[in-house]
Formats: C-alpha cells, sequence, structure tokens
C-alpha cells in the first residue's frame, strides 16, 4: 500500500510540471499592444480677427502633438472672460494686460496672461471729416467704451496734440480728465465692436485693429494715424493668452503658447496684416 501511494504522488507531480511548464516548444505571450495616447482637448475663446485666424495656423501642430484645439469666436469684450473664469473655456485671446486687470478688479474674476502674442496699434479713422487737418470745432469722435482702451484713445489723440489729458489718470483717462481741448472736441463712447459701423456717423472714429480688420478697414492704409509700433504702449497693449489662476502651467496651455510663439506663426502675422498686426516675441 505505501508503494501505491508513492507511485501515485510521482505520478501527480509529474503531471503537474508538464502543465506549469508547458514545454520549451509553446509559444511566448505576446506584449500587449500600447494604448494609443488621450486626445486632450484645449478649448479657446477669441475675437474672430485676427485672432482666431492666428490659433487656426497651430492647429495642426498641437494636433500632432494629441491636442485637440477648438477654437470659439466671440464678438464682445465680456464673454470670453466670463466663460475662462467658469471652466467653459480653457484659455482666450482677445486682451491685453490692462484691459485684463481691470476686468478682474471689477468682477472679481481670477484670470491671469501666461504669454504676449501680438500688439495691434490703434488708429484714427475719418468719417465725416477726411483728415485731421480738417477737424472742424467741436467735431465728435467716436471712442471705445471700456476704460482701458478709452483711455489709450485719448492718449493717442493727446500724441497728436490734439488734446491735453491729466497725466494722474494714465490708463484709466476719460473725457472728463481732459485738461486742454481747444477744439472742444465732442466725445461718443461706444461699445468698441460697433465703431467701424459707425464710421460715417461721426467726425473720426478711433478704433482697436481687429474690429477694424473686421469692418473692412485695412489699418496699415486707411488709419490717419496710429500708435507707434515700437512705443511703449505695444509693450502695454500687447494681446494676451490668458487662463484661469492655476492654470498656468497646464501642460496643453505650455504647447499652445509654444506654437504660438513660432516662427512660422511670426511669419503670418507679417505677411497676413502688413504691420496692422504686430508680433511680440
Amino acid at each position: 500500500m505505501k508503494k501505491l501511494l508513492t507511485l501515485i504522488l510521482a505520478l501527480t507531480m509529474a503531471v503537474g510540471l508538464c502543465a506549469c511548464g508547458g514545454g520549451s516548444d509553446a509559444p511566448a505571450e505576446e506584449p500587449a499592444a500600447d494604448e494609443p495616447a488621450e486626445t486632450v482637448t484645449l478649448k479657446v475663446a477669441a475675437s474672430p480677427t485676427p485672432h482666431a485666424e492666428i490659433l487656426a495656423q497651430v492647429v495642426d501642430v498641437l494636433a500632432e502633438q494629441g491636442i485637440d484645439l477648438q477654437i470659439t469666436e466671440y464678438g464682445d469684450y465680456v464673454i470670453p472672460n466670463t466663460a475662462v473664469e467658469e471652466g467653459d473655456e480653457d484659455a482666450n485671446f482677445f486682451q491685453h494686460t490692462p484691459y485684463l486687470e481691470q476686468f478682474n478688479e471689477e468682477n472679481g474674476t481670477h484670470l491671469v496672461s501666461v504669454a504676449k502674442i501680438h500688439y495691434e496699434p490703434m488708429g484714427i479713422y475719418a468719417g465725416k471729416t477726411a483728415s485731421l487737418e480738417e477737424l472742424p470745432d467741436g467735431a465728435v469722435i467716436a471712442v471705445p467704451n471700456d476704460v482701458t482702451n478709452e483711455a489709450r484713445a485719448l492718449l493717442l489723440l493727446a500724441e497728436l496734440g490734439l488734446i491735453e489729458v491729466d497725466e494722474a489718470a494714465g490708463l484709466n483717462a476719460t473725457p472728463n480728465d481732459i485738461t486742454s481741448n481747444p477744439k472742444n472736441l465732442q466725445f461718443k463712447e461706444l461699445e468698441a465692436a460697433m465703431l467701424p459701423q459707425t464710421v460715417t456717423e461721426v467726425d473720426l472714429s478711433i478704433i482697436n485693429s481687429n474690429f477694424a480688420i473686421q469692418g473692412g478697414l485695412n489699418p496699415a492704409e486707411d488709419a490717419l494715424a496710429s500708435e507707434s509700433a515700437d512705443s511703449v504702449a505695444a509693450e502695454t497693449y500687447a494681446n494676451i493668452i490668458v487662463v484661469k489662476e492655476g492654470n498656468e502651467n497646464n501642460e496643453a496651455i505650455q504647447a499652445l503658447v509654444a506654437a504660438l510663439q513660432s516662427d512660422a506663426v511670426r511669419e503670418f502675422i507679417e505677411t497676413t496684416y502688413s504691420g496692422s498686426v504686430v508680433p511680440m516675441f
């Protein structure tokens, strides 16, 4: 009986070894194929011109990095910021730093700049009056109604010697801060996007280049005067990529910035806009 038990045990062990070993001729198990990297969606709010056009230049570049850049166009200066604050958009591209700072202060938002991309010289455009030299007494000049861009318009008029503005007002200047107005100029405050549509209703209009382009104007050719591209204004009013505070180092955001600040985008800006939009990188 003892010999029989020993024999059964030996046979059991032999069968177990064969089952576990699989033999040297058994095919090796193939490694699992790598799962494709998940595509990251990056939503960016932008003004149609030139911002959305510039963003469109990097869609394919980011796609190669697994980033699906989705561009939503807005025609105003408010919703793109509230959309980023509320998380409906990941970033926006339409504004300069003084406007961003004013918006945060007035609305309690927490938005920050991550990069400067370009500068749009603000220009003066003819309406009822054909030139600055022909500007009559009491002429009506249309200006943006948001604080920073209105101040910018007034400072441009001051540079041309048409008015004087209290230096203490700085980037918060309004018509109330005009200290000298020899031509008794009158100011019509309008939403920035409306200015190109009302050019013929006033003597002159002072318009941001993006809205001038949208309105069919060529800032490089049609403006009677504009801010210098190498002025302090160029640095102050550079257009920026904006995100909600805390998202500055997001990998997709950093990839967007790198793509926008490329030689290819610089060339696109310079050849497409002929000086009405100036790269700042």
